[in-house]
Order: structure tokens, then C-alpha cells, then sequence
């Protein structure tokens, strides 16, 4: 043989294997890509007549289905998938959406997704009164929950309004709301637990229906279903809209000085400034994410109890910053009704 023939079959073996080799990483990751189903981010009412899915790469929809029922006019795919409906949702309506998509490697993902339909009309809620602290709460004749009380300034609708406490989470709110009308001027006290079976949401324009030690037939009584403690002492509490928007909020801390000493009160805190829903104490009001909030900068909790009450000055068109807070002396916590104007002492 030849020694350039000889040569050229000794390198026959090694040019195999690179040819398999890469052959073989090909393969893979053709496989890899197309084996990759989409993974579905997240679902959100856009309009009365239109839904949003979003997915990690562009999907075509497949088949879309509502519960409770809606017929869909048409569909713009992609990485965003809107879908608009031939009619409007109700408001604030919680709905299951039951899809499926497939991407350009005809990788197929069912969703099966609750969500709530758009709010278009929510009224402006202002937090009003908190106590934090109940008595005999496991006592249905007795008890006396902790409460949120908000005071409408408008008119509209509550459906898919959610409120917040930081001590219980910063991700899942301790209440979403149902649909329900209210009026300019209402007073609405949302119970923290349910003690007993005749403590029911008053959904209508009857306010006399709930029972309840707290619950006035003046007033709109809902409750929170069973009996976690869902406020502290040292808590910010805030009322967000379906998108995120913070409508209204309130921070308490039971610590003088400046340091938080909780690390979600830090992380609520700089959530509440750079929405710029909750000011400084005194001075004037900085622009929305230009300024930090210690704790010298939440309303002062030492002195509440079952009957002090934290409460807003009612004199003022909101709420929003410490001095514009405070406690009432013993026994004139005041759910359902105009806030009491005795005050405890005042922050140290």
C-alpha cells in the first residue's frame, strides 16, 4: 500500500467519530428544542372583554374555554395571548379559564387557571379604623374580631379588591372581595374571623342581615372565613386593585426608633414608597420612590387594644402618613360608624 493511501485510512476512524460526534449533538439539541413544552407565566383580565396569558416562547391557542361560559370572538397568539370575548364579563367575577396552546415544535400545554374578570368601576376605599387585637374570639356569643373598617369616598363595585397584612403574607391576601355595589359614604367593616354561623356578608343594599357583636345595621358587615389571626401590631396594611396598585395603606409598629424589626416591614415599607402611598412623618411630600420610611415613620401601636382602636382623623381627605393616625382612648373602637374623636396619648 501506498504510504498516502495508508495514511488516509488511518484517519478514517477518527474523522467517523467527529462526524458521529456531531451528529449526535445535533440530534440532541434539535430533540432538547422541541421536547421544551412553553410554560404558562401568568393570566389577567385586561378589559370587560378582554384576557391576557402570557408564555415563555410564542403559542397558538387551540382550544379556550370559560367557566362560567363566554364565547371568544377572536385570538392574537404569541408570547402574549389575548383573547377578546363576543361579551363583557361580569365585574370582578372570579372565572376558571381552561386552554390549550401549542408552540412551533407542536409542544402542547393545557392551562387550567383561576382568575378574576376586570374591574373596571372600583370605588375609592379609604382604611378607616384597625383594631388588632380581639376578645374572646372563641367564644361565638362573646367574640369581638379584630377588624378593618373602610370608609367609600365613591360610589362602584368591590369585586377583585384585595387586602394585604405583611405579617401574613406579602404575596397571598388575607381577603380578596366579591362583587358587591357600595355607595359614596358607606362604611364597610371587613371582620378578620368568623365566630359564628349567623356572621354572613351583607352583599345587598340590606346592612341588617350579618349578625355579630360588631356589626351595625348601618354598615356593611363582611368576614373572613375561620379563625387565623391575620394583623399584628407591627403590620402594614394596604388595599390593592387586581393590577397591583395600591389604593390605600397603613403602617403600625409597636417599636420606637428607626429600625424595623421585621424584615417584611422593611419590604413593605419600600413597597408603600415607592408607591408613594404612605408619607414621612411631617414635612413635606416627597414624589413617589425618592424617599425611605423607617419605623420612626409608622403610626405608634404600644398603646391599642381590644376597644383603643387605631382610626383615622376623619377631618382629613386621606390617610397617608403617621400623624394623621391615631388611638382612641379605652372603649370607643367604633366599627361601622364616624370614628371617635378621644384620643389615647400620643406617640413618644
Amino acid at each position: 500500500m501506498k504510504p498516502k493511501i495508508f495514511a488516509f485510512w488511518l484517519m478514517l476512524p477518527s474523522v467517523f467519530v467527529l462526524s458521529c460526534c456531531s451528529s449526535e449533538t445535533m440530534i440532541q439539541e434539535i430533540l432538547h428544542s422541541s421536547a421544551s413544552a412553553p410554560v404558562f407565566l401568568d393570566c389577567r383580565a385586561v378589559s370587560s372583554t378582554e384576557i391576557s396569558f402570557r408564555f415563555s416562547e410564542p403559542v397558538r391557542m387551540v382550544s379556550f374555554n370559560l367557566d362560567p361560559g363566554a364565547e371568544m370572538l377572536s385570538c392574537r397568539d404569541g408570547e402574549e395571548v389575548l383573547v377578546t370575548l363576543a361579551q363583557p364579563l361580569g365585574t370582578g367575577v372570579r372565572i376558571t379559564a381552561d386552554i390549550l396552546v401549542e408552540d412551533e415544535h407542536r409542544n402542547t400545554l393545557n392551562v387550567l387557571v383561576p382568575f378574576r374578570s376586570k374591574n373596571e368601576r372600583p370605588p375609592l376605599l379609604l382604611i378607616n379604623e384597625i383594631r388588632t387585637a380581639g376578645t374572646n374570639v372563641n367564644n361565638p356569643k362573646t367574640a369581638k374580631v379584630e377588624f378593618i373598617e373602610f370608609y367609600s369616598k365613591s360610589a362602584g363595585n368591590l369585586g377583585s379588591l384585595r387586602l394585604y397584612a405583611a405579617s401574613y403574607s406579602l404575596t397571598q391576601p388575607v381577603y380578596e372581595f366579591n362583587p358587591v355595589e357600595v355607595k359614596a359614604g358607606e362604611y364597610i367593616v371587613l371582620h378578620l374571623r368568623t365566630p359564628s354561623a349567623d356572621c354572613v356578608d351583607e352583599t345587598t343594599a340590606d346592612l341588617a342581615v350579618s349578625g355579630g357583636n360588631d356589626a351595625l345595621p348601618i354598615a356593611r358587615d363582611l368576614w373572613v372565613p375561620g379563625s387565623q389571626k391575620t394583623v399584628h401590631d407591627t403590620d402594614a396594611i394596604y388595599l390593592a386593585d387586581q393590577d397591583g396598585h395600591i389604593i390605600d395603606a397603613v403602617l403600625l409598629c409597636e417599636v420606637s426608633g428607626n429600625s424595623w424589626n421585621k424584615a417584611y416591614m422593611a419590604e413593605a415599607a419600600a413597597l408603600f414608597a415607592a408607591q408613594g402611598v404612605w408619607l414621612p412623618a411631617g414635612g413635606l411630600e416627597p414624589a413617589a420612590g425618592t424617599y425611605t420610611l423607617t419605623a420612626s415613620d409608622a403610626v405608634y401601636s404600644v398603646p391599642a387594644t381590644a376597644t383603643k382602636t387605631f382610626n383615622r382623623d376623619e377631618s382629613l381627605e386621606k390617610g397617608g402618613r403617621p400623624e394623621n393616625w391615631y388611638i382612641t382612648t379605652s372603649s370607643n373602637n367604633s366599627p361601622g360608624k364616624s370614628n371617635s374623636t378621644n384620643r389615647d396619648s400620643p406617640k413618644p
